[in-house]
């Protein structure tokens, strides 16, 4: 099949859903919003190599590359609607494509999200997806508004994905934690939920450290006094996936630094009870930095916390 023919069997087929007054065939989707929404807009690339094993399956490399948009409209607190696809590709192999759509549209029609065009070219294996979700307006989950005293929290147990990558580095092809990497579930739910809750969110990414630093960050832009965090390493969640890591600086390393967990971490007002399924993990606090202290409460120096692409 060349370009078009491609398109026209593995895509155009999947192009209807709600709000969608047109889809894949013409230059531009026509999408319709829901009336009182406002549009949440989220863009990710992966490049083999570099965000995925060279070996990984086309099947999740497929769910993956939705999966970490998905997350990204979870955390704003946002109805996933709508997604852009772009394709590069070192050539026109059916077998590859037909198993990479099985695994992005079964994460699609899961969340329920509708593909409504893109593009496909020749070159390196990367993926681009550009997914739109929506919110009531005024309602989206920011990463700015966490205040002194709120609680840190985490809806799952951090630092699997980073087990699994550094399994999976080593031949294992199987076990939890190697799932968590390769099909990572982006948690549309707990977002929603957490709307009117959470003063802050994000979701983990590129660590857990990093990404609660993007929190503090943000929440610190044009007040007096930038906050803080106290993170304990003793209300860290465990997990059948981290005991199986027997070096515990490995584990804490994972826990603390490692990427790609897309769980969300969010900041707690004391007045909400901390929802089912998700963990409170430190405070946020009036002296400025981040802070993490052992299970004596000592402060324990962490060197790497996080993935920089650059």
């Amino acid at each position: 099949m060349d370009e078009f023919q491609l398109i026209e069997h593995f895509f155009r087929p999947q192009g209807k859903g709600p709000g969608v007054l047109i889809g894949p065939g013409d230059d531009a989707a026509v999408l319709q919003p829901s009336e009182g929404c406002q549009l949440v807009m989220t863009m990710d690339t992966l490049v083999s190599g570099r965000h995925f094993p060279e070996d990984f399956s086309a099947f999740d490399i497929g769910w993956r590359s939705l999966a970490v948009n998905l997350s990204d409209l979870a955390a704003m607190g946002a109805v996933p609607r709508w997604c852009l696809l772009s394709l590069s590709l070192p050539e026109a192999d059916e077998h590859w494509l037909k198993e990479f759509c099985e695994g992005f549209y079964a994460l699609a029609q899961e969340e329920g999200i509708t593909l409504v065009g893109g593009d496909m070219v020749r070159g390196a294996l990367q993926i681009t997806v550009q997914a739109t979700g929506e919110v009531r307006a005024g309602r989206a989950l920011l990463r700015s508004g966490a205040r002194t005293g709120d609680r840190i929290c985490i809806g799952g147990v951090p630092g699997e994905a980073a087990l699994g990558l550094r399994q999976w580095q080593a031949g294992v092809r199987d076990g939890d934690a190697v799932a968590s990497f390769t099909r990572p579930r982006p948690q549309m739910k707990l977002g929603k939920k957490l709307r009117g809750m959470a003063s802050a969110c994000i979701d983990i990414s590129d660590g857990l450290l990093a990404d609660l630093q993007h929190i503090l960050d943000e929440s610190g832009r044009g007040v007096a006094q930038a906050p803080g965090a106290i993170i304990k390493l003793s209300s860290l969640p465990n997990s059948t996936a981290i005991e199986s890591e027997p070096d515990m600086d490995i584990r804490q390393k994972a826990q603390l630094s490692g990427g790609d967990d897309y769980l969300l971490l969010f900041t707690l007002p004391s007045m909400f009870n901390v929802p089912q399924g998700c963990y409170e993990i430190g405070r946020v606090t009036t002296e400025s930095g981040l802070r993490v202290l052992d299970e004596n409460g000592a402060p324990i120096d962490v060197n790497v916390k996080g993935w920089t692409h650059f």
